[in-house]
């Protein structure tokens, strides 16, 4: 019975699943870190990048729609 006992102890303190889901979980800290660390040295660059596209398609979409008009008549 003490055998089986420091068999079943041994095997528990051999088990290496949790380790596995904090390295995962580091690995996602890590990535989230170089997001932010990204978003707060580019955001403003990114902000005025997409106006100038939200503009662009705005432009766009408002000839298509004169054309459309003028083409109906």
């Amino acid at each position: 019975m003490f055998i089986k006992l420091l068999a079943l102890k041994d095997a528990y303190l051999k088990k290496e699943d949790g380790a596995t889901a904090i390295e995962y979980g580091l690995i996602a800290a890590g990535i989230s870190l170089a997001i932010v660390a990204v978003v707060f040295t580019f955001g403003d660059q990114l902000y005025n990048t997409f106006g100038s596209m939200e503009e662009s398609m705005t432009t766009a979409a408002d000839k298509a729609a004169e054309r459309a008009a003028e083409a109906e008549g």
